[in-house]
């Protein structure tokens, strides 16, 4: 799933692996009403690092984003956080410290330890 799909095709690049897909389309098919539902992937202003990733389903899609996805697995960004995420993946790890979707990204400059906060160079 790495190729993008978006409402402007000039948006910067960004994809989400298989592995990411796949867990997505988990969590939205156990949800009690999943239709309509997607994952939206947010930068804010915050965390130990300056910026930090927020992510949480919803059904709202504004005209400006960009959706990456189709079906159970779709993703949307807002173009501020897609401004800050060019370049970067979404994964999904599951490990023996725990299970967490994490953004590659190659703009942060640094990030915290757990992996939700980062800076720019």
């Amino acid at each position: 799933m790495s190729d993008t799909t978006t409402n402007d095709p000039m948006t910067v690049s960004f994809s989400v692996t298989e592995r990411a897909a796949a867990r997505i389309g988990e969590i939205v098919s156990q949800q009690p009403d999943p239709d309509g539902l997607m994952l939206r992937v947010a930068v804010l202003a915050g965390g130990c690092n300056g910026f930090q990733y927020q992510f949480k389903l919803e059904r709202e899609q504004a005209a400006d984003d960009a959706v990456f996805g189709d079906g159970p697995s779709r993703v949307v960004v807002d173009p501020v956080s897609l401004d800050l995420l060019g370049g970067a993946a979404l994964d999904f790890s599951d490990k023996l410290m725990g299970a967490h979707f994490s953004v590659i990204n190659p703009n942060a400059a640094s990030s915290c330890g757990c992996g939700t906060s980062f800076s720019l160079a």
